[in-house]
């Protein structure tokens, strides 16, 4: 296949999760077939990020474009000034990313106009839809906040419809394929007492029953469950439809619905996706980044206090864990000297990385960090981090419920020993996955304590981004809250890339 010669469009895009991984798949011949045509995303700072990538695969093959783009990286150019050296592939980059935030349903006109453009250029050659109707109303976290708002009546919540919204660019592109994403909860969720994913599966596969157009039907498989019927693909239980992130390379226990849907009249059975041997661990995927300190978020934030707070918290917290563990009076928990809290450093070699995503991180990388930053914590909760991750490495993996704190560690919260909130204190283990990287992240970090308990602190944006396999010259942007929102809402590209791969034999 010819460079750029499958159109994508993709929906809903966010940072651009989906698309990097399905834009990055070569040919067997070294080409990359998979042209983004258009991305849409309504949120400033992911629409920002999402322009920034366009632009960046279309200047990496051009005379200078690898190393003004890593300048702008560096602080050495403004984004304005790097748009201005390739005007043209700024223009373009606009273009795919509509010029400024779009929302399906409030700008379809917009939309839906340069998406027949695209397809009626394109012509005949192979066309793509992918993305994932956002998923506040179908997430289990979504749906116990729905449940505590007055009133709240769901048929009446327009989130749970915008899956619609696709339906209607699927009839309007008509693509071979297309590729759907969304949380679990997509499964058991209900509006007026009838679950919504058989209803969904139903549209899916023929939209045109929905939005009064004129449309082929699609075959809907499920990429990790095979199925004897492949001219009407049929499943036994709905958690078909669903990917363990962890099983396919990614170090993250992260799963999503995603629906592979093929256009009935395209020959040819998708294959499963393949599984990985082993999973990725926390550990190997971090352990080449600069070490970092946290800051004090209540008070002076000053290096040298910061060490002398640590280190009195390592020796309480020896004394508290003896109870429990033997050898606790064997860690190591003096505190790291005069490190910082940001600043872009060299990355060491990655010796404990997988061959594969050494790769795949590190193709055209800068040699230093991006986005690698720590927050401020208050000081008693330096205290519960540094015990955490602790107790999380003399468990050999297990971070500590609340029932594992002493009461001396007990924040002020009426429902601490009540299990709502076991886990509110979560250190991600060295040796495992990581647990799901949600924007959550992005509130106070307790959920996502890193494993190390001698930087006493919780992950970075980039950490984050590593969990989730994005590139490391993959820049976000907009402020630290929203980079963290960012993230923990992509899809994991080095996932994105395995289904692409799967969609291109399947077009070949």
């Amino acid at each position: 296949m010819e460079t750029g010669e499958v159109l994508v469009i993709d929906l809903f895009a966010g940072p651009g999760g989906l698309g990097e991984g399905v834009s990055s798949c070569v040919h067997e011949n070294g080409n990359k077939p998979f042209q983004i045509g258009v991305s849409v995303e309504k949120e400033p700072s992911a629409h920002k990020t999402l322009t920034t990538r366009a632009f960046y695969r279309k200047i990496i093959e051009t005379e200078d474009g690898l190393s003004s783009y890593q300048s702008y990286l560096y602080n050495e150019l403004t984004r304005s000034e790097l748009f201005d050296r390739f005007p043209i592939q700024a223009a373009e980059a606009q273009q795919e990313t509509l010029f400024k935030p779009h929302a399906l349903g409030a700008d379809n006109k917009d939309i839906h106009e340069r998406i027949r453009e695209l397809v009626n250029a394109h012509g005949e050659k192979p066309k793509v839809v992918i993305g994932g109707p956002p998923c506040q109303a179908y997430s289990m976290a979504g749906r116990s906040r729905n449940a505590g708002i007055k009133d709240y009546v769901a048929k009446k919540d327009l989130r749970h419809f915008l899956y619609k919204e696709y339906l209607k660019v699927l009839s309007i592109a008509q693509p071979d394929v297309f590729i759907m994403e969304n949380v679990r909860g997509i499964l058991s969720a209900k509006v007026d007492g009838e679950i919504m994913f058989p209803r969904i599966l139903k549209d899916l596969r023929s939209p045109g029953r929905i939005t009064k157009i004129a449309t082929p039907r699609y075959k809907v498989f499920s990429l990790v469950v095979g199925t004897e019927n492949v001219n009407n693909p049929s499943y036994d239980d709905p958690t078909d439809f669903l990917i363990k992130a962890e099983n396919y390379g990614v170090p993250q226990a992260r799963h999503r619905v995603i629906l592979l849907g093929v256009r009935a009249d395209v020959e040819g059975v998708p294959r499963t996706l393949a599984r990985r041997k082993r999973q990725t661990t926390v550990d190997q995927v971090l352990s080449d980044l600069p070490k970092l300190r946290s800051g004090f978020s209540k008070r002076k934030d000053e290096v040298k206090e910061w060490e002398r707070a640590v280190s009195k918290n390592g020796t309480q917290v020896k004394k508290l864990l003896r109870k429990q563990f033997k050898n606790a009076q064997d860690l190591d928990l003096k505190p790291f000297k005069r490190l910082n809290r940001s600043e872009i450093q060299p990355v060491t070699h990655p010796e404990k990385m997988p061959i594969h995503l050494i790769q795949w991180y590190r193709n055209n990388a800068p040699t230093s960090v991006l986005n690698h930053e720590t927050r401020g914590h208050m000081e008693s909760d330096l205290l519960r981090y540094a015990f955490s991750a602790a107790y999380t490495k003399l468990s050999g993996g297990t971070s500590p419920k609340a029932r594992d704190f002493p009461d001396a560690l007990a924040p002020e919260h009426e429902n601490w020993k009540s299990g709502a909130h076991a886990d509110r204190f979560r250190t991600q283990a060295a040796n495992k996955c990581s647990t799901t990287v949600t924007s959550h992240i992005s509130k106070d970090g307790h959920y996502f304590i890193h494993y190390d308990p001698k930087q006493c602190r919780s992950l970075t944006v980039r950490e984050a981004a590593r969990l989730q396999t994005f590139p490391d010259n993959y820049k976000f942007e907009g402020n630290r809250t929203q980079q963290y929102v960012q993230v923990g809402n992509a899809v994991p590209p080095y996932l994105a890339q395995q289904i692409g791969k799967v969609v291109l034999e399947l077009l070949s």
